[in-house]
């Protein structure tokens, strides 16, 4: 499909502008999503805990 392979670089592409020109703003991005990861495992790891 070639719309797809399109849209992926598109996306990349949209990515590497966007770290080249706002470093700063794509750190603190991938630092919320970690931070967003991070407290979704911990509540997973709470509500696990709490079955046993």
């Amino acid at each position: 499909m070639p719309a797809k392979k399109y849209m992926t670089w598109a996306a990349v592409a949209f990515v590497a502008f966007y770290v080249i020109n706002q470093p700063d703003g794509a750190a603190q991005s991938v630092e919320s999503a970690a931070n967003g990861i991070a407290s979704a495992a911990g509540s997973l790891a709470t509500f696990v805990n709490a079955l046993a």
